[in-house]
């Protein structure tokens, strides 16, 4: 056993005291609302006397701003309201809630989320992104949680209302985490199912009390928790797809919905927070306005024609050429390149394991070494990318060029050989090739792992052990990741594996992805410097099973269960990284991707009508704190 997890698990049974010796004391007579045991004090503070009322936790150490903070540091406070924002998106939307399965990966952008701004559903706390993890009160004007974590509860802020005048109350935040509990998406739901009782402590606080203190990260997410109103909630329909606009406490209104061409998102002049100092600097746009397209060179050229303020580039051929037009010339769009401080996201062409012939992990790394990343990156993005090896690249949990330190070799003890020596030492890297599109040494290579697996080639086509050719198809959803299958399966065809691309519509696209219909199909996870609770929605064994789970390999492995608990369980900054590392071995030892690529920075093209704060926060561009340059327009 390992030593997180023993002090896990010394954790639990000081909980388990606690709960003993609460059980010997008379239990306190219920009061109604509003009514104090003692004049000036809670009844909160009186159960609970050594736990104070905060106005923001974190999860490892303390927050950064202390009570009575002006602004976050990546906002200008000072910053013009007014104008209009247009951002433009490809694809298309068909529902208004991202919260459930059915259309939950097909709505309408911009409702929340981090980029795009949380106009319509806030949560009881908020987020600082120039932190890696710390949550300041919001929809709570304060919080208590003790150190064992084991129970949060939150006192509402009394200005707290939604958009139509309604108070946002203690019901609203039951009935929020509840619906969710029962109707929302993998991993929301299984959060949320971790509350064991929901306790009004008085008129506007509630306490949530865990099933246990094991996942210390999970108070957080229940912050994070998206707040519905429950008299504008239809709870029978909750799970059901739907464009009536939801009800929200956001800065923003919807003015207008097309569905799957457009949204617009109108401020609402009575916002309830718009003068708080979390906020000071934010929504500073009258009118926010999403467009849709159904590809990629539409959505180009829409930005070149100026239907679009403001597009992000991923592509390093675009990027380099797409700004030979009239108005970038005159200097009216320029390029921004924002260095983020977090990790690189892993980006990668995701294997589904469920399918028989990726069910060999020998087969899934001879796979990927025939990605020819040195070809690829000279001949289609001009050298700009940097190769990608493991899931928090650039930062200190990166397992990649570091030997595993005694807390790591700890905890995968218990799983001999799920980590390959290689990983384990730290000297594995994705195979290198010379760049000319056919390097036999690394071919060479591939084949042997095949055989290793079984397969044989014959005839110049690759057989399985029933003598059945090795195909599988890769789906694709725009001429990019089409571009970038198609060299992959030039390196296929080298060893006699017939791999075809489909190319599908994005709503094609999300359906069979929820499903898992596919063999392969390209997909990021997103690093951050705090990953927690939604490694379980990405790897964990239940979630493989789980229809529209982000667990989109199929990866079932016991090893990856058991480093998230003893991840999620840390309470020191050392055994955290230990155990994101000991994951992050477990992963990339499992090759349960083919390894893409990055930028150490992320790439905007931008009009010069709008603009952007000095300073960006770690995790990079958010336009809820740009503004116009003429807002009066």
């Amino acid at each position: 056993m390992t030593e997180i997890l023993q002090n896990a698990r010394a954790a639990r049974l000081s909980v388990t005291r606690r709960r003993l010796l609460a059980a010997a004391i008379p239990p306190l007579l219920l009061l109604p609302f509003g009514t104090s045991l003692f004049c000036g004090t809670s009844l909160a503070e009186v159960r609970d006397p050594e736990v104070p009322a905060v106005h923001a936790i974190s999860m490892h150490g303390s927050p950064a701003l202390p009570s009575g903070f002006s602004h976050f540091p990546y906002a200008n406070p000072d910053a013009p309201k007014g104008g209009i924002l247009t951002l433009g998106v490809q694809g298309t939307f068909d529902s208004l809630n991202s919260f459930i399965v059915q259309g939950g990966f097909t709505s309408a952008r911009g409702m929340k989320e981090r980029q795009f701004g949380e106009n319509i559903t806030e949560s009881l706390m908020m987020r600082n992104n120039g932190e890696a993890f710390s949550l300041y009160a919001h929809l709570a004007e304060f919080v208590r949680m003790p150190d064992s974590r084991e129970w949060i509860e939150f006192t509402l802020n009394p200005k707290a209302k939604f958009s139509d005048g309604t108070p946002f109350t203690v019901e609203d935040v039951i009935f929020s985490l509840q619906i969710m509990r029962d109707k929302g998406r993998p991993p929301f739901r299984n959060w949320y199912a971790e509350i064991a009782n929901f306790e009004v402590m008085g008129e506007r606080t509630v306490r949530l009390t865990f099933k246990n203190g094991n996942n210390r990260e999970l108070p957080l997410l229940i912050a994070l928790a998206p707040m519905f109103s429950k008299k504008a909630t239809d709870a029978e329909t909750f799970d059901k797809s739907t464009l009536k606009p939801p009800l929200g406490t956001g800065p923003y209104v919807f003015a207008e919905i097309v569905p799957g061409r457009r949204v617009v998102y109108r401020r609402n002049p009575d916002y309830w927070a718009k003068d708080l100092p979390q906020k000071r600097g934010f929504d500073n746009f009258d009118e926010i306005r999403v467009e849709y397209f159904r590809d990629e060179t539409s959505l180009q050229e829409a930005f070149r024609k100026g239907v679009i303020d403001v597009l992000p580039f991923g592509n390093p051929t675009r990027w380099v050429n797409g700004f030979d037009f009239p108005a970038a010339k005159e200097g009216k769009v320029i390029r921004k390149e924002i260095v983020k401080g977090t990790p690189a996201n892993m980006q990668g062409m995701a294997f589904n394991t469920r399918r028989p012939v990726f069910a060999d992990r020998k087969v899934r790394q001879a796979l990927s070494m025939l990605f020819d990343f040195e070809w690829v990156n000279r001949n289609l993005y001009s050298d700009l990318y940097q190769r990608t090896a493991g899931y928090w690249d650039n930062s200190e949990l990166s397992s990649i060029g570091r030997p595993a330190d005694a807390r790591e070799r700890e905890l995968l003890a218990a799983f001999p050989n799920v980590v390959t020596p290689e990983v384990l030492e730290g000297t594995w890297r994705p195979a290198q090739t010379d760049g000319s599109g056919r390097d036999r040494a690394v071919l060479k290579a591939a084949l042997a792992l095949l055989q290793d697996a079984g397969m044989t080639l014959k005839d110049r086509v690759l057989v399985d052990a029933a003598g059945q050719p090795v195909t599988f198809e890769i789906m694709t959803k725009n001429e990019d990741e089409e571009k970038l299958a198609l060299a992959y399966t030039r390196g296929l065809d080298l060893i006699g594996i017939k791999g075809s691309v489909r190319t599908v519509d994005p709503s094609q696209f999300e359906e069979r992805r929820i499903k898992f219909d596919f063999d392969m199909v390209f997909y990021t996870w997103a690093a951050s410097l705090s990953p927690g609770g939604e490694q379980v929605g990405r790897w964990s064994q239940k979630a493989a099973d789980t229809p529209g789970s982000l667990n989109i390999t199929g990866a079932k492995e016991p090893a990856i269960d058991a480093v998230i608990e003893a991840m999620v369980a840390a309470r020191s900054r050392e055994d955290f990284i230990s155990a994101v590392r000991a994951l992050d071995r477990v992963l990339v030892s499992g090759a349960y991707a083919v390894p893409l690529f990055n930028t150490p920075e992320e790439w905007l093209g931008q009009w010069t009508r709008v603009a952007s704060p000095k300073t960006f926060p770690l995790y990079g561009y958010e336009f809820p704190t740009w503004w116009s340059e003429k807002p009066g327009n």
